[in-house]
């Protein structure tokens, strides 16, 4: 992927992780990166917009859907919040932005975790958007879409 939507997706995530530990909305944070953060690192503003608002318009099939992806040991709100943070910018992306292939947006999010740490999370966050991806994107993998993702 361009470098413009990886600083796009870095600054979702750090945006997304500081709406929930402040309470903060969704255009109130996005508003402030674009004015105070994003001066010459070549961010793509308006995918960064999309995927910080999108993911609160979302929240709820992207908090199932990542919910789908955990063992019955953990639950969301067991998740770090930054890997929280990641995952529900990864799951927005595989959930409304099917113009972003699913491997893409895999890799992304794997090395974004990366960026944060350095044990066994980038591999949690590989197994639960890969489990994801092939739940939401199943034709992509040449599978058939999961009954209950069917939306009977």
């Amino acid at each position: 992927m361009n470098e413009a939507r990886r600083a796009a997706r870095l600054a979702a995530v750090q945006a997304l992780y500081q709406m929930e530990l402040a309470g903060l909305g969704a255009e109130e944070v996005a508003e402030e990166f674009v004015t105070h953060r994003f001066e010459d690192d070549g961010a793509d503003i308006e995918f960064f917009k999309s995927i910080v608002e999108g993911v609160p318009a979302h929240q709820a099939e992207i908090d199932q859907a990542i919910a789908k992806c955990l063992t019955e040991k953990w639950t969301l709100a067991r998740v770090d919040s930054i890997l929280r943070a990641i995952l529900r910018a990864g799951g927005f992306e595989l959930v409304a932005r099917k113009d972003v292939p699913a491997k893409a947006v895999i890799d992304e999010y794997v090395g974004i975790a990366h960026d944060f740490f350095a044990g066994d999370e980038p591999g949690f966050v590989n197994a639960a958007l890969d489990r994801m991806a092939h739940r939401k994107r199943a034709p992509e993998f040449g599978e058939p879409v999961p009954d209950d993702e069917l939306g009977f």
